[in-house]
């Protein structure tokens, strides 16, 4: 039968950044906390995650007796600078559906341990954070985020990845803490555009940029439009203000090959244009929260990236897609973003609209004129 140690041998051979045991034992504490605030994670029923049953490993491996945590630094390397503003981080490399960069890894590790005799089994339904936290190998940040104890600078850009097993390993010092520095004086919480932050710990997830990005209902609201900025699925706002990240933050890092091979696939005008075929073969692979019957959301976006940008470049093609697309969603936000960036053409189509839109529409066109 295997050892700890083999095990984190077998970690560190698949050049996992870090690697921690606890037990399986439930959590009581988070499956309280999830009854509080269950609007923060109505997400989870759209990808069939079981949250409050994953507070009970033994409902996912009923021999369940330890939890391995893995973590993965997802920013080794940087990414082109033509897709920072416009999607966050971990979404760049993201391989759950493609399954061919950690997901091959993650198969190596767990196919090891079944190989040495041991029950094993991935699961995403666990708190993850919680699991980390009591594995000792990350703690709590007040941006709601997990930040490794050891890994990626003692910075945010990491994922954790947990595994239940029917061995009982010894489990290591849990560090259940939040670990932001006493002289930060919430950095992320004021930084937040949207004051999804509120401080303490908590999240409005209804406000984060992420959720509004690809899980916001109807059309952004008004109040929210300029605060989300140029992000078109996820954000990093908060990451990139922590004082916590900014060792990692500085080194000058080589570009993540992945990304930089599908840079052309993101450029925001073609995703402004794309029809259903050009998503599913190029963008749903990568960025998948959001199905083709969501394309208006993806443009939606995008159109109001191109209005927060200010960029008088991005207007005929704003004009263009207002021309081709009938969703009213779309046609709203691009009749916003154009009054954003203003200009004689952008007027001139704003103005040759308003008498034949549709009243939803409309009222987006007569709030520019007021």
């Amino acid at each position: 039968m295997l050892s700890k140690q083999e095990i984190i041998d077998k970690a560190r051979e698949l050049q996992f950044d870090d690697i921690g045991f606890a037990t399986a034992e439930p959590f009581e504490e988070h499956k309280q906390f999830l009854t509080t605030v269950p609007d923060n994670f109505t997400w989870a029923s759209i990808f069939g995650l079981p949250l409050e049953e994953g507070c009970n490993p033994q409902s996912i491996l009923p021999q369940a007796k330890t939890i391995i945590v893995l973590i993965e630094n997802y920013f080794k390397f940087s990414f082109p600078k033509s897709m920072e503003p416009y999607f966050g981080r971990c979404y760049m490399d993201d391989d759950r559906v493609t399954k061919d960069g950690l997901t091959v890894r993650i198969r190596q590790f767990v196919s090891f341990l079944r190989e040495h005799g041991l029950q094993a089994k991935v699961t995403f339904s666990i708190p993850q954070k919680a699991a980390s936290a009591r594995a000792g190998i990350g703690n709590f940040g007040k941006n709601c985020l997990l930040y490794a104890n050891n890994a990626a600078g003692k910075s945010s850009w990491i994922s954790p990845i947990t595994i239940l097993v029917d061995k009982a390993f010894e489990a290591n010092e849990p560090t259940v803490r939040v670990g932001c520095p006493d002289w930060c004086r919430n950095a992320c919480v004021a930084a937040c555009p949207t004051r999804a932050l509120k401080g303490n710990c908590t999240i409005d997830s209804k406000r984060c940029i992420s959720f509004l990005t690809y899980f916001g209902q109807g059309i952004t609201p008004r109040e929210l439009r300029e605060p989300m900025g140029t992000y078109i699925y996820g954000c990093d706002r908060c990451q990139d203000v922590c004082p916590r990240n900014r060792a990692w933050m500085s080194q000058v890092l080589p570009l993540n090959p992945r990304v930089a091979a599908k840079e052309a696939w993101f450029d925001i005008v073609k995703l402004l244009h794309m029809d259903e075929a050009y998503f599913q073969h190029n963008i749903q692979p990568h960025m998948f929260y959001m199905p083709a019957s969501d394309l208006w959301r993806w443009k939606m976006n995008v159109a109001r990236a191109m209005g927060n940008s200010l960029n008088e470049r991005f207007v005929p093609e704003l004009i263009k897609a207002y021309e081709d697309n009938s969703d009213d969603r779309v046609r709203g936000m691009i009749a916003w973003s154009l009054g954003r960036i203003g200009g004689a053409k952008a007027k001139a189509a704003l103005e040759r609209w308003r008498h034949s839109a549709t009243p939803a529409v409309k009222e987006e066109i007569e709030m520019i004129f007021l």
